[in-house]
């Protein structure tokens, strides 16, 4: 259908030129006549030749006066147009160019340039028609510039001055309109009345708007009726059908269409989804599911203890759905109350006051819900509350005993005798069966155990005397226990108070010495001394003092009783010295005048101080005076010290003195004759040269270089014996040369053991006296005879008495066995 339209348009396209290049036609004789340029059938009209020499002429003639003409160009073009999206099989012509100058001789070359000029656009440069050689799009370019200019074929020489046109490429309806910013989301309140606009879709077409209906688009919906409803101009969304309740149906799916060619048969069209959303209004009511609730509390719940729940229905949502609850009648209303669950937006009964089944067993409430936020434009819909009734229902429970006072308070004297009553507590069982009660002091109340209670009438006694002084306050609980039941307990709070007696007696208020100058004159207050008293002082009583009877007529001081609690000290003379008596005590008597009367007597230390001038008090010390002269504090601290350091030396240079010892001679490296080396193997015996090296055993001072000794001489000096010369060092008697070094080993104390042992874990070949070694002896059983042991000679004698002592035992030891 497409393709078909488009060969229909480029035929009506064709007979639009062809009327075209009539009228040009009739345009060029006319201008002939009139001597212009002809025109070709697309337009192009060019100036004769000979007009242009005239023309030149009248411009030379119009400098000397005559009227001048305006120059014509020699190009005049009109715009091509090309239809986009041809397809058919041969290019499509699009116009052509001729020129005056051109006689059909074949001489004159048409060339293209610009836009597309060559690629797109082909030009014949003979006779100058243009085709278009591709498939246009006016959605990609709209038009093409291009520059055509006639040459002489043969030198190329410009016959014209190039000039400019343009190609436009004619629009078809060949793009369908787009929803760029589908799908779409709208919402709007329920409820809206009929025309409430939901929101504007709108589309493009990329055709040219300008040409045409391509573009003129027309919107209709698709989905969604009879709810929803579409301008087909502007593309406005409204709503169709009155009273659209959200808790009905809360979402719709609505699609709109837009078309072009003005919705006309043929046109291209496109869709887009709308999803539509109604929004919540307070339209609904609360409601209670129950017209009457019932409930049960049992009585020993305290207060604050939740009883039971309700909660209205409002099916809208937010704040519109909220539900406030109060209590509006009923005659439980002082005894409960109500809260609002924030979470769960339940109405919450809780027991405001405790309730008792043995006084009241029913109560009733009414509760009210209402929605808070009203719309006012549904206000007509309400009223927008509902009530409902609620019955409680008091349980009745095991009950502990019940005070019949909250607290009490009760006093005692002190020093009262064991066994004193101080009062007595009462507590009753409240439940119907009126169980007896026993009482008891709990012991952590009363650690000590100041007070007893008898368990059947609640009699509190004293356990031994109080002191008020002590503890003025005791405060313990009673607890009162059911006898039978569930044995719950309650308790209760006694307070006892401790009735003061007098029996201390009052003393100084402070004990601080009284410092008195030398230079004191008689009559002269140095003191003023009050008292104090662990007893309660009743309504006006007070403290009388006055001094002991032994100093009552003593000549140095005097006390004068204020009559309010306090006495002043007067001195009666003058003279003190601190060398002559530095403290003097005075003993003053204080009544309290209680009932009994209780007095004490206390002492009053006065110091003698040295003053100056302004009686303020130098020194109160007497040790200045009494030291001889001598070396001054910081003198004996010297003198002390030094002597403290020579000990430290002395200490010193003797433990140094007792250290060990070091060893007289110094090695500079280790002595190969301090080394025992075991072998595992035997030796080699006579033959073995390589094992032991005998010069080391004649020369060993010069085995390993000079042994330095330390400059320090020996404390006991041996001298050397007579006839223990060092043999010489050529000397082969081995013999001699170790007895040589034994006997100066053994009477030189300083000298150390230069000995070394060297055994040989393996049997030598080649020696004369055959086998030294026993370690074939030990494991295995010979019966060798070892007498020629004793012909070897006294190096061997001892390996003779061994083995032949050994042998000779064994014997013995057989003899005695047989016998």
């Amino acid at each position: 259908m497409a393709t078909l339209m488009k060969r229909q348009g480029v035929r009506m396209w064709r007979a639009f030129l062809v009327l075209v290049g009539l009228s040009v036609l009739c345009n060029v004789a006319i201008g002939a006549r009139k001597g212009h340029a002809s025109m070709d059938q697309r337009g192009l009209r060019r100036r004769h030749p000979g007009h242009m020499s005239l023309h030149k002429h009248r411009q030379g003639a119009g400098k000397q006066g005559q009227v001048l003409h305006r120059s014509k160009r020699g190009w005049v073009w009109n715009q091509f147009f090309v239809i986009e999206e041809y397809t058919g099989p041969d290019p499509v012509l699009v116009g052509r160019l001729h020129s005056d100058v051109d006689s059909g001789d074949g001489n004159i070359k048409y060339i293209l340039s610009g836009e597309g000029a060559g690629t797109i656009f082909v030009i014949d440069d003979k006779t100058g028609n243009i085709h278009a050689t591709k498939t246009l799009d006016r959605e990609e370019q709209a038009q093409y510039t291009l520059t055509a200019q006639a040459v002489a074929r043969d030198t190329h020489k410009p016959l014209e001055p190039p000039s400019e046109f343009i190609v436009k490429v004619q629009d078809i309806n060949d793009n369908p309109p787009e929803f760029l910013h589908g799908p779409y989301y709208a919402r709007v309140p329920e409820m809206s009345n009929v025309g409430t606009s939901v929101m504007q879709v709108t589309a493009t077409d990329a055709d040219d708007p300008t040409y045409g209906n391509s573009a003129r688009l027309v919107y209709s919906i698709l989905q969604g009726q009879p709810y929803f409803s579409v301008e087909p101009q502007t593309g406005i969304i409204r709503t169709a059908l009155p009273n659209m309740d959200r808790e009905a149906r809360q979402e719709y799916d609505v699609v709109i269409q837009a078309k072009d060619m003005g919705g006309h048969m043929g046109g291209l069209s496109g869709t887009t989804e709308v999803k539509i959303t109604l929004t919540d209004v307070n339209d609904n009511p609360p409601k209670f599911p129950q017209s009457v609730y019932s409930m049960s509390v049992l009585e020993d719940k305290v207060p604050g203890e939740e009883v039971g729940r309700l909660k209205a229905k409002d099916p809208d949502l937010g704040d519109n759905g909220l539900v406030n609850y109060r209590i509006i009648d009923g005659d439980g209303v002082a005894m409960f109350e109500l809260t609002t669950d924030s979470e769960t937006r339940e109405a919450v009964i809780k027991l405001k006051k405790p309730v008792d089944f043995e006084t009241k067993r029913t109560y009733t409430l009414k509760v009210e819900g209402s929605n808070p936020h009203i719309d006012p434009q549904f206000l007509a819909w309400g009223p927008y509350k509902d009530e409902a009734t609620i019955k409680i229902v008091v349980e009745d429970a095991d009950e502990p005993p019940v005070f019949v006072a909250p607290s009490y308070t009760f006093e005692v004297e002190e020093n009262a005798p064991e066994g004193t009553l101080v009062g007595r507590v009462h507590a009753k069982d409240t439940d119907v069966a009126n169980n007896p009660v026993r009482y008891m002091i709990p012991r952590y109340t009363d650690v000590e155990q100041f007070f007893a209670i008898n368990s059947e009438d609640g009699m509190i006694t004293t356990t031994r005397p109080l002191d008020r002084e002590t503890q003025a306050w005791h405060n313990i609980s009673v607890s009162a226990t059911e006898i039978g039941g569930h044995h719950q307990d309650t308790k209760v709070r006694v307070n006892i108070r401790v009735k003061d007696v007098n029996d201390n007696a009052p003393e100084f208020a402070t004990n601080n010495e009284v410092l008195m100058c030398e230079t004191v004159v008689p009559g002269k207050v140095i003191e003023s001394v009050s008292a104090v008293d662990k007893d309660e002082m009743a309504h006006r009583q007070h403290f009388t003092f006055s001094l002991a009877p032994e100093v009552a007529h003593n000549h140095n001081f005097s006390l004068k009783d204020n009559r309010d609690s306090t006495a002043s000290i007067y001195v009666l003379r003058k003279g003190f010295s601190r060398l002559t008596q530095d403290v003097y005590y005075l003993p003053v008597e204080i009544n309290d005048n209680g009932f009994p009367a209780m007095s004490s007597t206390n002492t009053l230390t006065i110091r003698v101080c040295s003053c100056d001038s302004k009686d303020t008090i130098l020194s109160c010390n007497v040790e200045p005076y009494v030291l001889p002269a001598g070396l001054s504090t910081g003198a004996l601290i010297a003198i002390l010290a030094c002597i403290v350091i020579l000990l430290a030396i002395v200490v010193l240079f003797v433990a140094l003195r007792r250290q060990k010892k070091e060893p007289l001679i110094v090695f500079e490296e280790e002595d190969i004759r301090e080394n025992i080396i075991t072998y595992d193997d035997e030796g080699g015996g006579e033959e073995d040269t390589e094992a032991f090296d005998i010069a080391t055993l004649q020369n060993p001072d010069g085995a390993n270089g000079f042994l330095p000794r330390k400059d320090m001489k020996p404390e006991l000096q041996y001298p050397i014996r007579p006839g223990l010369g060092r043999p010489a060092a050529n000397s082969v008697d081995v013999d001699d040369f170790i007895k040589t070094r034994i006997a100066e080993a053994d009477s030189d104390p300083t000298a150390p053991p230069y000995d070394s042992i060297q055994i040989y874990g393996y049997e030598g070949r080649g020696s004369l006296a055959g086998s030294l070694s026993s370690l074939e002896s030990v494991t295995t059983e010979s019966d060798l005879d070892y007498d020629y042991l004793q012909s070897w000679g006294p190096r061997f004698k001892k390996l003779a008495d061994l083995y032949g002592t050994k042998d000779c035992s064994i014997n013995d030891g057989d003899d005695g066995e047989d016998s």
